[in-house]
């Protein structure tokens, strides 16, 4: 019998996919904050999820760094990496950072950085998430003061 080829990718996309689907149905109470490794942000509260949208490419970039161009040969080192005993944290890194950008596509998110409180209001573009939560707490006072 011969021995299945591993996708991480497909995998790991089945994964988020499931994920998505599973969090789709619950509301998430709370400060996140949507950005990329290049725009960094400041200000946010220890409880609040801080999602970097390029991570899982960047554990691309990690997993395949120093492989051969040959491609036997790379199958042969990823698979030894995929057998070593970090494996499962990696495996466990990639669950955490598709799950952000599921949560972001969810909410449908345009650009970096984004603050979104309660999953119902986002300001984009202030790195500053102290400026963007006041922001929101400004317009939800104006919103309840409106007749």
């Amino acid at each position: 019998m011969p021995i299945p080829i591993l996708r991480p990718r497909a995998v790991l996309y089945a994964c988020s996919v499931v994920t998505a689907l599973t969090w789709g149905g619950v509301a998430y109470a709370g400060v996140e904050v949507f950005t990329v490794a290049g725009e960094p942000i400041i200000n946010a509260p220890e409880s609040a999820a801080v999602v970097e949208l390029d991570a899982p490419a960047r554990l691309d970039a990690q997993i395949s760094r120093d492989l051969p161009a040959d491609p036997d040969r790379a199958k042969q080192i990823l698979r030894s990496r995929m057998s070593g005993p970090d494996w499962q944290a990696t495996l466990d890194r990639y669950g955490e950072t598709y799950t952000g950008v599921a949560r972001a596509w969810m909410l449908g998110i345009e650009k970096v950085p984004a603050v979104v409180l309660d999953g119902r209001y986002v300001v984009y573009g202030e790195a500053d998430v102290q400026v963007a939560l006041e922001e929101i707490a400004r317009y939800t006072r104006d919103e309840d003061d409106t007749p």
